[in-house]
């Protein structure tokens, strides 16, 4: 009798332990992203009551191996991300997305390549024997997307010890800036052959400075794909799931929680996931499966 109870609660949706719903993000600036996370927290459990929910709680992850960790053992029940470390944690944890976030008014952004005018390379398959500049391994639009395409295309990709390393003849190399600012410099300065990174960054002076921009040119622009995404452990309570789908759905009207989801990442709204996004998600999870296979 009591294997058969012990069974059928490993059957039973998990609610979020004892009343406490848990926030995660993974960070290397703990204090600066929990003044960032705890006011909507703060906003979101009163309002989720009615499901049992009594309590807020903010759990950091140093990375996403960490936060995969976390989410299996059920130590927590929500996470904000980038899309393609998003979809690692549907990958790799069980994590579903709740809803497509969308920041500063902007809901979907696209990679961009970009090498100098002066440069042979014309289109991906030119960067054989040649090298790139990604940003770091958890960015979406300077990683995972770009680093996607070009498996896709049938190139290897080679990881380079420093900008000034060079590929073997049949590889790509590539190698991490760290900061799109350095990416764009190293281009510039011909120390890699080219550059990935978001139309947003490519956007933003203080990245690409102007006097880079107009040395620069854009080879392939990717599709779209949404800026960041919430997450939800899959054995939360269906209640719990639905009821935090409700109640971030509803902020953007509520003037309650303006200054909540700005210090939230700029967020500007929630927006619930259509079967475009679906589709789109579907094939971002292949492609970041496949980085990490193949390159990782």
């Amino acid at each position: 009798m009591l294997l058969l109870v012990l069974w059928l609660a490993s059957l039973a949706p998990a609610l979020a332990d004892d009343g406490v719903l848990v926030l995660g993000r993974i960070s290397d600036d703990p204090k600066a992203h929990y003044d960032q996370l705890r006011p909507l927290l703060d906003y979101v459990v009163p309002r989720m009551a009615d499901v049992g929910i009594r309590e807020g709680r903010v759990l950091m992850a140093r990375d996403a191996q960490q936060m995969q960790s976390y989410m299996r053992r059920g130590r927590v029940d929500w996470v904000t991300e980038t899309s393609g470390t998003a979809m690692a944690l549907a990958d790799r944890a069980g994590a579903v997305p709740l809803l497509m976030t969308e920041r500063d008014g902007v809901g979907r952004y696209r990679t961009l390549y970009f090498v100098r005018n002066d440069s042979p390379v014309r289109e991906l398959a030119d960067l054989r024997g040649r090298s790139i500049a990604f940003q770091n391994r958890s960015s979406t639009s300077a990683y995972y997307v770009p680093a996607e395409e070009l498996l896709g295309i049938g190139l290897r990709l080679e990881v380079l010890l420093s900008p000034m390393d060079r590929p073997g003849a049949d590889s790509v190399g590539y190698v991490f800036g760290r900061s799109e600012l350095n990416v764009s410099a190293w281009v510039h300065k011909r120390l890699v052959d080219a550059g990935a990174m978001s139309n947003l960054d490519w956007a933003n002076p203080k990245r690409v400075p102007p006097s880079y921009r107009s040395d620069f040119r854009i080879v392939r622009e990717s599709e779209e794909f949404p800026r960041a995404l919430e997450m939800v452990r899959g054995d939360l309570d269906p209640k719990v799931r639905e009821r935090l789908h409700e109640v971030l759905v509803g902020a953007a009207a509520d003037p309650d929680a303006r200054e909540a989801l700005l210090r939230f990442f700029k967020t500007t709204r929630f927006v619930p996931i259509d079967e475009a996004t679906e589709a789109g998600l579907q094939r971002l999870r292949q492609g970041v499966a496949r980085v990490t296979r193949e390159v990782e």
